[in-house]
């Protein structure tokens, strides 16, 4: 389209694009695809789903290969400063100028061949620019993560070499179902045909949902704790037993793929870099700390690096909490005021987010924290914490788009117009 003629005019675009929604379901994806000539056919892919685990397992796959010297595609969601972050090779995210033009082509293609009722989605636009990219890249390989669920997620239209399951638990309820077994069915869709399938430890009721699906593709099961008995735990430097988990499922992916591309290295697991996961950063004299926490599974794992911080250097932290959802911060708040010093409560950026006032009612009556209502502008300035006293630890948690928020305010950054989404 002659009107996406740079990168901010092509933002813009896609803001508005995200405004209308996500949809899910694949035939507007493999027509898309299909008027691009399949370029996901080109490339050798990994395929990860999971309520948890999903990001980090594909930073460290990716890692990996790379230090190793493949060249490598990621595509990753949500973003959390720039939406370029979304597509990289080899950790380098796709310029300004390669993703306007790619969506000026796209938008043009679309036009003529979509009606506005069946007009493809952000993330399905996204997706495609990332099979594209990748494609016109000749990548080695490409890990490709799931947006939401598995089955009617736009990248479910590639046959990858390998597809992961990481974690299976309660999230997006809404969308894919208020029990175990039906999100397991959901993430269960990546499963293709003759292709292995590599889980995780699951709760019994979803390994039996993948266990169904993947006999009926005749796809290949491992289960980690199986394909890895004999072997240690690698070391990452991702804190938490989880990430040693997560650490696990990535050596067992370049295991099952060792004789197509094979590895030596194994050192890159103990320089991960994965924003907002645990993400340790010093202002001043303060340790601050980001960690998305968005759902009852990963309640517990904050649980557990609380815990660890506490006796490390035996004092609470501060805590400063946004969340978008009434049932996750049911979840949240009881858990962070048993470990929090004190504790802020804002209310991020977005159309879904819990009011202060409801985050407050949520405080256990029997709990003694004091708790103050804040924003993300009254706690940070650009590379400072403007709570606290010298040496306290300030965690914030809760919903990525304030991990987003915070991030750009202490880097002094303008906000991407495109915002935070999950897909």
């Amino acid at each position: 389209m002659s009107y996406l003629h740079d990168f901010q005019s092509a933002v813009q675009w896609l803001y508005k694009l995200r405004n209308k929604g996500s949809k899910l379901g694949l035939k507007r994806m493999e027509r898309l695809a299909l008027l691009t000539d399949n370029p996901e056919k080109k490339i050798p892919s990994i395929h990860v789903a999971g309520t948890n685990g999903k990001g980090s397992v594909c930073a460290m796959i990716e890692s990996l290969y790379r230090t190793n010297g493949y060249k490598v595609g990621l595509f990753t969601s949500p973003h959390l400063l720039r939406i370029n972050e979304r597509i990289q090779i080899n950790r380098v995210p796709i310029s300004d100028d390669d993703l306007a033009s790619k969506v000026s082509y796209l938008a043009a293609l679309a036009s003529k061949h979509f009606t506005k009722s069946t007009f493809p989605s952000f993330f399905e636009f996204m997706t495609q620019i990332a099979f594209q990219y990748f494609s016109e890249a000749s990548v080695d390989i490409a890990i490709i993560e799931t947006g939401l669920g598995g089955r009617l997620d736009a990248t479910n239209i590639i046959h990858p070499k390998l597809s992961i399951i990481t974690s299976i638990g309660k999230d997006h309820t809404d969308i894919l179902g208020d029990s175990i077994a039906s999100i397991a069915y959901e993430k269960a869709g990546i499963i293709k045909k003759n292709t292995p399938i590599l889980i995780n430890e699951l709760p019994q009721e979803a390994e039996a949902v993948i266990q169904k699906k993947a006999k009926n593709e005749n796809a290949p099961l491992f289960k980690i704790r199986d394909l890895l008995k004999d072997e240690p735990s690698p070391k990452t430097n991702l804190e938490g037993s989880y990430q040693q988990l997560n650490a696990r499922v990535s050596l067992g992916a370049i295991n099952l793929l060792k004789k197509e591309l094979p590895i030596y290295n194994y050192k890159s697991l103990e320089k991960i870099e994965w924003m907002g996961r645990w993400q340790n950063l010093r202002l001043g004299s303060k340790r601050i700390i980001l960690d998305a926490t968005h759902n009852e599974e990963a309640c517990l794992q904050l649980e557990e690096n609380l815990k660890t911080l506490l006796i490390k250097y035996n004092q609470k932290p501060i805590i400063l909490i946004g969340v978008v959802g009434i049932e996750r911060a049911k979840a949240l708040l009881p858990l962070i005021c048993r470990y929090s010093k004190s504790l802020y409560l804002v209310s991020p950026k977005q159309p879904r987010a819990c009011q202060i006032n409801e985050l407050q009612k949520l405080i256990p009556p029997t709990s003694k924290i004091k708790s103050f209502s804040a924003s993300v502008e009254t706690v940070f300035s650009k590379s400072k914490c403007l709570i606290g006293n010298e040496k306290d630890t300030i965690l914030v948690t809760g919903s990525i788009y304030l991990i987003a928020e915070v991030l750009t305010r202490i880097k002094g950054i303008s906000k991407d117009p495109v915002g935070q989404d999950f897909i």
